[in-house]
């Protein structure tokens, strides 16, 4: 487990260029401020967004398809739940010692060698937002939990009632293939956009 880390640090590092490009092209009104202090990472914020004119800042938490280089995924996959040590932990989305308040969904990503990204998709998701529209259609953070609860022993899909499976999204059960078992609500990045709590950059 420890060289896939240190692998997917290694892509991150070699991702992060061509991320800052895209920024610089296509957010003319914002100034950008990578964050390297680790403490400030584990509360969810790889970047500061500063708006030059309201001078106002947003935190961003880069999350990238790193698993699917060549590939053009159109879902994203939120994650619920984790295990470490034996137990199961919060996942990111509603964690509240998250600072996150953007997530910048990094997708679509292609490599022409094995050492240089080529071009992504990125597309902005108001963290707030999701969660009150989550909220709205009645998948709070407590029913999230009910389900999986009733279902730790599944792997594999899960439809919910909420959602429409393929125009919308589902639940994901990673029991058997993954080490941190994760528990993930896969959502359609169309469907983001089309409820209003995300946009897409490039």
């Amino acid at each position: 487990m420890k060289s896939k880390f240190k692998a997917d640090l290694s892509k991150e590092k070699r991702l992060t260029p061509l991320l800052d490009h895209y920024y610089q092209k296509h957010l003319k009104h914002y100034c950008f401020e990578r964050v390297s202090n680790f403490y400030k990472q584990l509360r969810g914020i790889d970047l500061i967004l500063k708006d030059n004119r309201s001078k106002k800042q947003f935190f961003v938490d880069e999350k990238a398809q790193l698993d699917y280089i060549n590939e053009s995924l159109p879902t994203f996959a939120f994650e619920l739940f984790y295990h470490k040590n034996g137990a199961q932990k919060q996942g990111w989305l509603f964690d509240i010692t998250k600072k996150t308040q953007f997530y910048a969904l990094v997708t679509g990503i292609y490599s022409d060698e094995d050492a240089v990204f080529t071009s992504c998709s990125i597309t902005f998701v108001n963290r707030e937002k999701l969660i009150l529209r989550l909220d709205e259609i009645g998948l709070t953070k407590k029913r999230l939990e009910r389900i999986i609860y009733k279902n730790l022993d599944m792997h594999g899909k899960l439809n919910l009632e909420q959602l429409h499976p393929k125009s919308e999204g589902y639940l994901f059960f990673s029991t058997k293939n993954k080490a941190e078992k994760p528990v993930n609500l896969v959502l359609k990045l169309d469907y983001l956009i089309r409820i209003g709590v995300a946009k897409k950059l490039c």
